[in-house]
């Protein structure tokens, strides 16, 4: 299971892993992101909803979405795709 699911997230970007005790903040895009996540939508769903929230090209959209899950995949937080 992704432990990203177990995070708490608050709206000002502030995470909570209540499993290890660690937190960090994210920016509004990173938040947006991680919430998209946890709904389970695909990172092609996430970068389409990325371009329309922040009128942003394909490129632009699909490296940011990738390189957040990268992160999240460096700190053992996401799993998936």
């Amino acid at each position: 299971m992704n432990r990203l699911h177990k995070l708490a997230v608050n709206e000002e970007g502030f995470v909570f892993d209540p499993s290890t005790g660690e937190s960090f903040t994210v920016n509004q895009t990173g938040l947006r992101v991680m919430k998209l996540l946890k709904e389970n939508q695909s990172s092609q769903i996430i970068t389409k909803e990325l371009m329309e929230e922040y009128e942003v090209s394909s490129e632009e959209a699909e490296k940011d979405v990738a390189d957040f899950i990268d992160h999240l995949r460096s700190f053992q937080l996401w799993e998936g795709e």
